[in-house]
């Protein structure tokens, strides 16, 4: 959350407020809301590959056997979803209202 909103407290002063035309307002929220999904998907992958990787070298090296179910992954990527666009709603909301200029 504090990477999005320098992220979007930076630009939005490049930006500045789209002068009241809702439509703007709409695709500016949506311009961030995207950013913080596609910033946390990747994180989410990267924590996937490596969550299953540490996690085969620990079974490789101890002897343990270790199940990654798809479930687990697909509640891990979704939940890395969720999180980027709660995250990335509020952000985007300060960065347009007009209050926040």
């Amino acid at each position: 959350m504090n990477i999005m909103l320098v992220s979007v407290t930076e630009r939005t002063r490049e930006i500045g407020h789209p002068h009241g035309d809702r439509r703007e307002d709409v695709g500016l929220r949506l311009q961030f809301i995207i950013e913080a999904l596609t910033l946390s998907l990747i994180g989410g992958v990267i924590g996937i590959i490596a969550g299953v990787s540490t996690s085969m070298i620990i079974s490789s090296i101890s002897g343990w056997p270790t199940v990654v179910s798809f479930l687990s992954i697909l509640l891990a990527f979704s939940f890395s979803g969720l999180i980027g666009i709660f995250f990335g709603f509020y952000p985007a909301y300060k960065a347009v209202a007009p209050e926040s200029h």
